[in-house]
């Protein structure tokens, strides 16, 4: 019975004790692991970008007047050299208040007075002019009767009275142009209803011929300039809708084709000197479903400063790049929106390659924990391209080998992990 209770206090005993050692050994650590596998890493630039219409038209006037309405709306279709964006007719003359109606209405009576004192003078010319042919005449059928210095005298007179009665015409027209111009000096503008009054008869008060004039670009005068468009695309914006009058080279309509879109990105000055022409761009979160793939065309010689939003001034160059998948799979995307841009700047294909994360810095050059045997175990790399989420692997681990991400401080060498 004694032995049998020895046994049982030396079981006991040694269970403590192994319990108490227990105690002390260190439990494996949780933490994420991942496998070293083969791929593609890219470094990007990545930025916000905006699109934009490679090509826009603001058709202007190309001369004054009095601009009818424009029916067109942002959106509107327009075909090159067939539709009518703006018609422009001649400008109504000035207002003149009483003083000028007076002056006018003066040189309208001078101008008539110009006009009748030239007609006794052109009529004495051509009298003039008449008996000069009739004495020249009558010398030359007697010519052995008279002397040939009579004859050059009448020839002479003849000749003078031609040119005499040339001027009288000259004078008498400047008069009649003088007077036209006097009268057209006079002209006001009416108001349209007065101007319309004789239309009052017409079916529908012309209505009708009016609509037909205006499908034909002429309102129904032949003195009027009608625009169209000069590409086919779309109607962007209408600067000016209602009718008014306007001087030459005043904006009307901004034209463009929504399909021929281009990419411009500001990046970094830092990142600009990294990025090559033709390198590849991935565009995302622009509201489709596919990555929009580009290529860029120009890096701009010339940079400009720009606030950031922590209220740092940054010096930043404008990217632009060409979109090169058709454009029907971005039939939604308009001029003027936003897009999630990478520019490629470097890209290692086939490497091996691990998270980012996994690197760490010891004493000198790279390291990473990998996994061996359920034991972490600090291990020599030589890292290549970075892109902050992926990092290219060129020697210290082989494919299939499993590292540590984000290695805590309870991570050291020979440390028992499991996966978490």
């Amino acid at each position: 019975m004694k032995s049998w209770l020895t046994w049982i206090l030396i079981a006991v005993g040694l269970g403590l004790v192994g319990l108490i050692v227990w105690s002390f050994v260190p439990e494996a650590v949780e933490v994420d692991m991942a496998t070293v596998e083969r791929g593609t890493v890219l470094v990007t630039v990545d930025e916000d970008g905006k699109t934009r219409i490679r090509e826009k038209y603001v058709v202007s006037t190309p001369l004054s007047g009095r601009l009818l309405r424009i029916n067109m709306d942002p959106g509107d279709v327009v075909v090159a050299g067939k539709t009518l964006l703006a018609t422009i007719e001649p400008r109504d003359p000035e207002l003149l208040d009483a003083r000028a109606i007076a002056q006018a209405e003066a040189r309208v009576k001078a101008a008539e007075a110009s006009v009748k004192k030239s007609e006794p003078v052109l009529s004495q010319a051509r009298i003039d002019l008449g008996n000069a042919e009739t004495y020249l005449a009558r010398l030359r059928a007697s010519q052995a009767a008279v002397m040939r210095s009579e004859i050059d005298d009448a020839e002479a007179r003849f000749q003078a009275a031609s040119e005499e009665l040339r001027a009288a015409k000259y004078a008498q027209e400047i008069a009649e142009f003088e007077l036209q111009q006097a009268r057209a000096a006079l002209l006001r503008s009416r108001p349209r209803d007065e101007e319309n009054a004789g239309n009052q008869e017409l079916p529908n008060g012309g209505a009708d011929e009016k609509n037909a004039a205006n499908e034909n670009g002429t309102n129904g005068n032949s003195w009027n300039h009608t625009i169209r468009s000069p590409i086919t695309g779309r109607v962007l914006r209408v600067f000016q809708e209602s009718s008014a009058v306007v001087t030459a080279g005043m904006s009307l309509l901004e034209l463009g084709d929504p399909s021929d879109l281009e990419v411009e990105i500001d990046v970094l000055s830092s990142d600009a000197v990294k990025i090559q022409p033709g390198a590849r761009v991935m565009l995302e979160h622009w509201g489709g479903e596919p990555v929009l793939n580009g290529r860029v065309r120009l890096v701009e010689p010339s940079g400009f400063t720009k606030i950031s939003t922590l209220g740092v001034e940054e010096q930043r160059v404008n990217v632009i790049v060409d979109l090169t998948d058709p454009a029907d799979e971005r039939q939604n995307l308009g001029d003027g929106f936003r897009v999630e841009a990478r520019i490629v700047v470097a890209e290692a294909k086939d490497v091996l390659r691990i998270p980012a994360s996994s690197l760490f810095r010891p004493d000198e050059g790279w390291a990473v924990f990998k996994v061996v045997d359920g034991r972490a175990v600090e291990t020599k790399v030589v890292p290549g391209y970075q892109n902050g989420l992926e990092a290219e692997i060129r020697e210290g681990l082989a494919e299939g080998d499993q590292v540590i991400i984000h290695p805590s401080d309870k991570i050291a060498d020979g440390v028992k992990v499991r996966q978490r």
